[in-house]
């Protein structure tokens, strides 16, 4: 795994070593980087609002089966395999775009790790070979050979500089040495000194703030994000509002500040986003464009099938008139037949009175 999130981070390191060579300041630079990654990452995120949108009403709709076929349970998982095919809905719709920020987070995470290799891309010969240099130092190996072992050697290379040498010859040449000394001295943003782990630091630092704005920045953005669509915080949602964001700020207490300064850059600037898409993507407006190209589609589908004349509808309807009128016909003579005839026309020797 680490070879793999290596290579990302050397990727995401080229864009943070360009954004630090242009700003001189590895805080900027690292908004400048969050800023990048949510242009790049927007399409993703429009496609997850779509999800939501779409999920939503597939939930309403599936309440509704389940109370129409509450004793049947096989009718009802039937219905809603039928429902999910039609609004092509996918249990996994979502998780690409909560993969892709992840993947970022741990490319920062591993160019910041590793700024030797991932960021300043010096070859991973010479980085290995100053790392066993130190390593050989009494009271100094100890310190400096860890996992934030090229970490140190950026903070501290002015002083480290004499001792990384092999044979005689020093580590790293003129160009090399340049880069490591301008890219330490960028570090210092507002007080807080992006190198250095909170977990590690002092009170006085002020490291704390980092975690400590994480979580804040964490609680804000998902109570926001709900409200924008249109969902209440009940039951586990509360919990996970508090959980997750404590989560990241543990993370951010425990690693080097350049990647909990990364979260609280990434936090505000996603509800900054946030915002943009509760104007144009909204759940309500993503269900309406659903529906009008839902229209759109059967009405081309039903354009596609040719209207089909019936040229013997007309002879069809005046045979039945012509029979509708030979019925009638019938009927008229038929109650005449049965009429009574008149007493007037009556034989007059029938007449059984008696002459005065």
């Amino acid at each position: 795994m680490d070879t793999i999130f290596n290579f990302i981070g050397g990727i995401f390191g080229y864009v943070l070593w360009s954004a630090f060579y242009l700003t001189k300041n590895y805080g900027i630079a690292i908004i400048l980087f969050t800023i990048a990654v949510k242009v790049l990452l927007f399409p993703f995120s429009v496609k997850q609002q779509k999800a939501m949108a779409s999920n939503a009403r597939f939930q309403a709709k599936q309440k509704e089966i389940m109370a129409k076929y509450k004793n049947d349970r096989v009718k009802a998982n039937e219905e809603i395999q039928k429902l999910m095919a039609k609004e092509n809905v996918s249990p996994t719709a979502g998780c690409m775009p909560m993969l892709a920020p992840m993947l970022v987070m741990f490319g920062v995470y591993y160019s910041v790790l590793n700024p030797l290799t991932n960021t300043l891309h010096i070859a991973a010969d010479k980085v290995s070979a100053a790392l066993n240099s130190l390593s050989t130092i009494p009271a100094i190996g100890t310190t400096i050979n860890g996992r934030y072992g090229e970490i140190n050697i950026v903070k501290y290379f002015s002083h480290l500089q004499d001792y990384l040498v092999v044979d005689g010859k020093p580590i790293f040449n003129s160009n090399d040495a340049q880069s490591i000394n301008d890219f330490s001295s960028g570090f210092n943003f507002c007080g807080l000194d992006l190198l250095s782990t909170p977990s590690q630091s002092s009170w006085q630092s002020m490291m704390w703030l980092i975690p400590v704005l994480c979580f804040l920045t964490s609680v804000l953005s998902m109570i926001i994000m709900q409200i924008i669509n249109g969902q209440k915080l009940q039951g586990c949602m509360i919990l996970m509002v508090v959980i997750m964001p404590l989560f990241t700020a543990w993370i951010a207490y425990s690693v080097p500040g350049a990647v909990g300064f990364y979260w609280v850059a990434s936090n505000v600037l996603g509800f900054v986003q946030s915002l943009i898409m509760s104007k144009f993507y909204s759940p309500s407006i993503m269900e309406a464009k659903t529906e009008a190209q839902r229209v759109v589609l059967r009405r081309q589908q039903e354009a596609e099938f040719a209207f089909i004349e019936a040229p013997e509808f007309d002879q069809m309807q005046a045979s039945s008139e012509v029979s509708m009128q030979s019925e009638k016909k019938n009927k008229n003579s038929n109650s005449k037949k049965n009429k009574p005839k008149n007493s007037k026309n009556n034989d007059k020797s029938s007449y059984l009175g008696r002459k005065r």
